[in-house]
């Protein structure tokens, strides 16, 4: 089996679902030439048959990009795979990504239907869907809640129908790591033609497991991820490609990896957050303005006699330009002599254990000193 993991970005489709975070088709084409060099393999531009915006948009992202499959998002509805077809017509490398609901809840109450119906249904888009393109993603929706052996069944089905790609969402982020491990192994292990497609992972964060579940999804089988940069996604959010992207990197041992250009997912980060009005929290792992920030002054000390000791990513390695030393009332002496040697200022022992008590009552006053504020501490 291949150890590279395909990379599937939804940010253009699934990420924009945020309310107030929609996009135009000039900002999606800027987006999807970033993604293409950062690395991802697939770029799901759209939902053609939502709208004429989406519709257009997965057009000029076909246009725009050469090296990506360009991917759109369809029901497994003879009408929208159709305007799906039509959309990627300039795409160098189309992929239609149909489905519908696996589990009984779905099925149920969301359908109206029955689990033979729903592969009869799954079977007919898979098949139309290959008169147009040849390369079909199916996704069995809320695949995570499903019963396992009708999952089996309607993944052996689909991929016996064309599909190339059989996507396992765990829609509603309710699966736990060794579950999920779970689930992708047995289907591994008894759909008969798995072989013949990959599986994927496109799991949402509801209980802050995304990131897990993929990874786990990974270990069983799974060799494409479906992400989003920033985690960003309807309610929490789906798995995030950064986070994905440096487990993969920084755990060697696993045995996998990505065609990622990591120094470019700061910089990624930045221009999707500015261009969909989403601020990214200051603590998100990989691009967040405190994940290679210090401030405690156990953390500043063992930082500054080696990185390594708090430390686990280069934060270059992920484009961010250098790591910080930030000084608060919980800075200890080390990274204020550090600080103020950067300065110019050089202070002996008896000066800095007396410099260093009028910085904590300063510190306590403005809860973060900045460089300017030194520079008046040490002129007072």
């Amino acid at each position: 089996m291949s150890d590279k993991i395909y990379v599937f970005d939804t940010t253009l489709r699934d990420g924009e679902q945020v309310p107030g975070c929609q996009l135009t088709t000039d900002e999606k084409v800027m987006i999807a030439k970033e993604l293409e060099k950062l690395g991802v393999d697939i770029i799901e531009a759209g939902f053609p048959v939502s709208s004429p915006g989406d519709f257009r948009s997965v057009v000029e992202v076909s246009k725009a990009v050469t090296e990506p499959t360009v991917c759109a998002l369809s029901r497994a509805v003879k009408g929208d795979i159709d305007s799906a077809g039509e959309a990627l017509k300039f795409a160098k490398r189309p992929r239609i990504h149909t489905g519908i609901g696996a589990s009984d809840i779905h099925i149920k109450h969301k359908f109206n239907s029955s689990r033979e119906a729903i592969i009869e249904q799954a079977i007919d888009a898979v098949k139309h869907a290959r008169n147009l393109v040849d390369d079909v993603e199916f996704y069995a929706e809320d695949a995570g809640r499903a019963d396992l052996e009708f999952l089996a069944r309607l993944t052996e089905s689909v991929i016996k129908a064309g599909a190339t790609v059989v996507n396992l969402p765990d829609t509603t982020g309710y699966v736990l790591p060794n579950d999920m491990y779970d689930r992708i192994n047995y289907l591994m292990n008894n759909v008969p033609n798995v072989d013949k497609a990959i599986l994927s992972m496109h799991n949402h964060n509801d209980l802050g497991m995304a990131t897990a579940n993929t990874i786990a999804g990974i270990r069983a089988g799974a060799r494409q991820v479906e992400v989003t940069i920033n985690g960003i996604g309807e309610r929490a959010g789906n798995t995030s490609l950064e986070e994905v992207a440096m487990i993969l990197k920084v755990h060697k041992s696993l045995g996998y990896h990505t065609d990622i250009d990591s120094t470019k997912l700061f910089p990624m980060s930045n221009l999707v957050s500015q261009t969909m009005r989403m601020q990214v929290q200051a603590n998100k792992a990989i691009v967040g303005r405190n994940a290679f920030a210090h401030s405690s002054g156990i953390h500043q000390d063992g930082f500054l006699k080696h990185t390594d000791t708090y430390e686990i990513i280069n934060p270059q390695e992920v484009g961010v330009p250098k790591s910080s030393i930030v000084l608060t009332a919980r800075s200890g002496r080390h990274a204020l002599k550090h600080r103020l040697e950067m300065l110019g200022y050089k202070l002996e022992k008896p000066l800095l254990d007396d410099t260093y008590k009028r910085f904590l009552d300063l510190a306590d006053q403005i809860k973060e000193v900045n460089d300017k504020d030194l520079v008046k501490l040490m002129r007072a």
